[in-house]
C-alpha cells in the first residue's frame, strides 16, 4: 500500500466556478476590490468616444496595480502574466487578462486616479479608528530612474558631440551617393545607419537647447542670490560677516538623454553617483506607520523639502501636531514657517551620528568650534536634550526608516519604471498607494 498521496497531473479536476472561493477571506485582495470603489469614475482618463475594441473598467485596472505593486510586481509584462498564474490576480480581473501595453497605458495616465484612492484609504483608516494624524515622521530616499547615468553629458560634451556627428553624418551621405552612382548590392545598410546617428543627434540638438535655458536660469539665480547677500551685509555690518564675491560663471549644467528630468546623486559622500531622484514620504508617527504623503524631487538634498512635505498631506486627513525630521531638514526658515502653537517641529541641527566605540576607522580631526550659533540652532537643541523633545524625536527613526525599508527590500522595489518627473511621482503614488493598502489591511486583521 502506497504511503503517498496520489498526486497525478492529468486528472481532471472540477473548480469552483465562483473565484471568490479561491481566495482565502484574509487575503489583500478583498481589501483591495472593496478599496478601489470608493474612487469616482470621473477621476479616471477612458475614452470617452466609445470607439474601437471593449475597454477594461478602470476601477478593476486600478485594482489590478495596487495588489500587484503590494505583491512586488512591478513589470506590466509580469502584470500580464500573472494575471494567468497567479489566483490573486485572477480573481481581482474576474479571469480577464489585459495586455501589457494596456496596463502600462493606464499606468501612465491616470496619475489622479492614484492620488484620490490614496487620499480615500487615508480617509479609510480614520473612519476606522486606526490612523490619527498627531506626529509625523519625513525623510527621504534615493531611488533609481530608468536611465543609465553614462547617458548623462555636460554642455560642453554635447558640443562635441555635435560636431562629431555632423562630421560623421556628412561622410555617411558622402558614401550613399558613392553606393548609389556604383549600384552596390546592399543599399539599405547605409540609410539605416545614417538614420541612427541623425536620431542621436536630434537627441543631442534638444540637450543642448535644455542646457543652455539652464545655465540662463543658473546664472539669473545667482545674481538674485548675490544681490540678497548683499542687503543682508548692510543690514547686518554690526556683526561682521563676510559676503562671497558673485561667481563669475556658474557649474556646468548637465542633462540625461534618456531621462532629462532626472539627476545624478548619491546617498551620501561614501556611495557612487547614480541617476536617480529623490523620493519623499510623510509617515504616521503615532502607531499606523501609514504614508500620509509622498512626492518627488530633483533636488539631491533635503534642505528645501521640509515644508512641500507637509505641504502635500490632504487637508481631508488631517495636520500635524509635531513633525520630525533628521538633519538633512535643518533649514533655519522652513522651520520658522512651520513651527507654531499649534505644531512642534523637532529636527536635529547637526548629524546625531557618533563614531562607535571600537571604530577601525581613521581618527578624524576635531571640528573647529563654529563662530555663531543661530537662534534657532540653539532653540532646536534645548528642545531636543529635554526628556520630551528626545523621546518624541527617537521615533523617527523607528516610523519612516522602517517604511523605505519595505519598500526597497520587501517589494523589492528599488528604481522606477517610468521616465519624466510626472510619470516617476504618479508611479510613487501607486507604490504608496499600495503599502498603505497593504498596511491598513494588516491592521484590520489585528483588530
Amino acid at each position: 500500500m502506497s504511503k503517498f498521496v496520489v498526486s497525478d497531473p492529468s486528472q481532471r479536476l472540477l473548480f469552483s466556478p465562483d473565484l471568490r472561493e479561491w481566495v482565502p477571506k484574509d487575503d489583500l485582495a478583498h481589501f483591495i476590490l472593496e478599496a478601489v470603489k470608493r474612487v469616482d469614475l470621473s477621476r479616471f482618463k477612458v475614452n470617452e468616444r466609445g470607439t474601437g475594441s471593449p475597454q477594461y473598467h478602470p476601477q478593476m485596472m486600478l485594482a489590478l496595480l495596487t495588489y500587484a505593486y503590494a505583491n512586488g510586481v512591478f513589470s506590466s509584462r509580469r502584470i500580464e502574466r500573472a494575471t494567468y498564474r497567479d489566483v490573486g490576480f485572477r480573481f481581482l480581473t474576474t479571469d480577464l487578462h489585459p495586455d501589457h501595453d494596456t496596463i502600462a497605458k493606464f499606468r501612465r495616465e491616470n496619475a489622479q486616479a492614484f492620488q484620490d484612492c490614496f487620499v480615500e484609504i487615508l480617509l479609510l483608516a480614520k473612519e476606522l479608528k486606526l490612523l490619527k494624524v498627531g506626529m509625523v515622521s519625513v525623510d527621504g530616499t534615493k531611488m533609481d530612474a530608468h536611465a543609465s547615468k553614462h547617458q548623462t553629458v555636460g554642455s560642453k560634451r554635447v558640443d562635441q558631440l555635435r560636431d562629431q556627428l555632423s562630421g560623421e553624418i556628412g561622410e555617411l551621405i558622402e558614401q550613399a551617393e558613392r553606393a548609389d552612382q556604383e549600384d552596390t548590392p546592399d543599399p539599405q545598410q547605409l540609410p539605416e545607419e545614417l538614420a541612427s546617428l541623425s536620431k542621436l543627434k536630434a537627441k543631442l540638438d534638444k540637450a543642448a537647447a535644455r542646457l543652455k535655458q539652464q545655465t540662463r536660469e543658473q546664472v539669473e539665480k545667482a545674481q538674485r542670490e548675490y544681490k540678497a547677500k548683499v542687503e543682508a551685509r548692510d543690514r547686518n555690518k554690526h556683526k561682521g560677516r563676510k559676503i562671497k564675491p558673485p561667481p563669475e560663471q556658474p557649474k556646468e549644467e548637465r542633462t540625461n538623454l534618456t531621462d532629462p528630468d532626472s539627476r545624478l546623486m548619491r546617498k551620501n559622500k561614501q556611495s557612487e553617483y547614480r541617476q536617480a531622484y529623490n523620493a519623499q514620504a510623510v509617515v504616521d508617527a503615532d502607531g499606523s506607520m501609514m504614508v500620509l504623503a509622498g512626492r518627488v524631487s530633483q533636488s539631491a538634498g533635503d534642505r528645501y523639502e521640509l515644508v512641500p512635505d507637509i505641504e502635500a498631506i490632504d487637508d481631508r486627513v488631517g495636520q500635524p501636531k509635531a513633525i520630525l525630521a533628521d538633519s538633512g531638514y535643518a533649514n533655519g526658515a522652513e522651520i520658522e514657517k512651520l513651527q507654531t502653537p499649534e505644531c512642534e517641529v523637532l529636527v536635529a541641527p547637526h548629524q546625531t551620528q557618533r563614531r562607535r566605540r571600537h571604530d577601525f576607522r581613521p581618527e578624524s580631526k576635531p571640528r573647529p568650534p563654529a563662530r555663531q550659533t543661530l537662534a534657532w540652532v540653539d532653540a532646536m537643541n534645548e528642545r531636543l536634550n529635554s526628556p520630551e523633545g528626545h523621546s518624541k524625536y527617537r521615533l523617527r527613526k523607528q516610523t519612516v526608516e522602517p517604511v523605505f525599508g519595505i519598500i526597497k527590500q520587501v517589494l523589492g522595489f528599488r528604481h522606477f519604471n517610468l521616465r519624466g518627473l510626472a510619470k516617476v511621482e504618479a508611479e510613487w503614488q501607486l507604490l504608496l498607494l499600495a503599502f498603505n493598502c497593504k498596511r491598513l489591511h494588516r491592521m484590520m486583521i489585528a483588530t
